[in-house]
Parts: structure tokens; C-alpha cells; sequence
């Protein structure tokens, strides 16, 4: 499974009044193993920034000035996420934007883009609930090491929701580029989680009918449990959910 770990930093909170993103940092794992495949881009958002903004990320005007605009790196950014899963922080937010600059230029909005959207925020709360669950705290709840955060960065925010996603998921504690080890990880019970997360309705499953031999005997066993038990064997007082019985009636 190809995952990108994906965050951006914006020069405000509303896509539709004309805020812009100012960064986008993408870091990609395959099979739950980081490749070291990064994708990062600062980008003019040819708009002045909004002063909260920058003390959240630090990108002031003047530092954004001589960067590209998305338009000149939106196909290499397509090409990157193209047909993996995303994964992102509070994911109503960053493809909010994402689609914003993506409509701009008439390319497909992120769902058409990619396998599907995971939102940690949205597993974090279903995990945590009541507390706070914002990524700097799931990096002390998750002891993932976040000392050297002393501003926002997409590229920054992603690596670490990256290790942070690993522990939400119950996986390997710590996350590597080296290819020596099994891409398998076994958490515990024997599965391999990467198996885990197979969406099974992609699959066409084959129904196998019992033959007259299996089929009776099915019945002897029941027949065996129903003398065992009494004669207090659901089958009997609820017959519907023996469909066995109701077809040979």
C-alpha cells in the first residue's frame, strides 16, 4: 500500500475568501515503511499574508516572494499523490485548499486524484475521546519526539504525523528507509496489518453451495446438538435463522 502523509500551511483559514497555501509537504511510505521520497514546496500565494498566520508558520511575504506559484508545480504535485491514500491531520482543511488551487487551474479535485482520504483527527478522537487531540498532542500522548516544532512546517507536521499514524494504527514503534527488514509487520496477533487494511468489497468472492452430502451432514450435527441441549436449540424456537430447515419445509 502506497501512503502519502500530507500538510500544508496557508496564508489564512478560508479557501473561499481568497486564502492561499503557502507550503505543502508530502512524505511517502509504502507497505507502512518510509521510501524517503519527499515532496516540499514553498509557494508564492501572490496575496499578502495574514499576520496570525505567519507567527503560526513563520513564512513571511518577503521570504515567499521568489517562490513558484502552485500553477507551476501543480503537475508534479498531481504526479506525486496520483492514486495513493492520503493521509493528513484534519483533512477537511488541507483538501479544502488543496481542491481550491486544483479548481483554479481546471484539474480534478483530490478525490478524483487519489485512492482515498484517511483523517487522523477523526481516528485520534475515536480513540481519545474528550481529550486533546491536536497533533501536538498525540506527539506527547504517542511519545513521539516533537522537541525541535518550534513553528509549523508542512514538511516538518507530515514526517511527524507519519510515526504518530504508525502508533494510532498500533504498528512498529519506530519508522525506517531501510529495506533490510520484511516489509511485513506483525502487530502482535500474528496479522500482518498491512493485510488488515485491504478494502474486501474490491473483491468478487465466490459462493461455494454444500453438497447433498455436506448438506446432511450439517444436519446430523444439528440434529446431535438439538438431543445435547434438550431440545432448546435456537433453530427450533426461531426458524428463520435456519434457513436449512425453512427450505426443507
Amino acid at each position: 500500500m502506497r501512503q502519502i502523509f500530507l500538510d500544508t500551511e496557508t496564508t489564512g483559514l478560508n479557501p473561499e475568501t481568497g486564502d492561499r497555501i503557502v507550503e505543502i509537504g508530502c512524505v511517502e511510505m509504502v507497505n507502512r515503511r518510509l521510501t524517503g521520497h519527499h515532496f516540499h514546496e514553498y509557494l508564492n500565494p501572490e496575496r499578502p499574508g495574514n499576520e496570525e498566520a505567519i507567527k503560526v508558520h513563520g513564512l513571511t511575504d518577503a521570504f515567499l516572494a521568489d517562490k513558484p506559484v502552485f500553477k507551476a508545480v501543480s503537475q508534479a504535485f498531481v504526479d506525486y499523490v496520483r492514486g495513493a491514500e492520503v493521509v493528513i491531520h484534519n483533512a477537511a482543511f488541507d483538501i479544502g485548499f488543496l481542491n481550491a488551487e486544483l479548481k483554479r487551474l481546471g484539474l480534478p479535485p483530490m478525490s478524483e486524484l487519489v485512492s482515498g482520504v484517511v483523517d487522523t483527527l477523526l481516528m485520534a478522537r475515536e480513540q481519545f475521546p474528550g481529550k486533546a487531540n491536536s497533533l501536538d498532542a498525540l506527539c506527547k500522548r504517542l511519545e513521539v519526539d516533537n522537541s525541535h516544532r518550534t513553528l509549523h512546517g508542512a514538511l516538518m507536521d507530515a514526517e511527524l504525523l507519519a510515526e504518530v499514524y504508525i502508533r494510532l494504527t498500533r504498528g512498529q514503534n519506530a519508522l525506517g528507509i531501510d529495506g533490510s527488514h520484511d516489509d511485513a509487520q506483525d502487530d502482535g496477533s500474528g496479522v500482518d496489518e498491512a493485510l488488515m487494511q485491504v478494502d474486501l468489497s474490491t473483491f468478487r468472492l465466490p459462493v461455494i453451495t454444500a453438497s447433498d452430502a455436506e448438506a446432511a451432514a450439517h444436519a446430523g450435527v444439528l440434529a446431535e446438538l438439538d438431543k445435547a441441549s434438550g431440545g432448546k436449540t435456537v433453530w427450533r424456537t426461531r426458524p428463520e435463522l435456519n434457513p436449512a430447515a425453512e427450505a426443507s419445509t
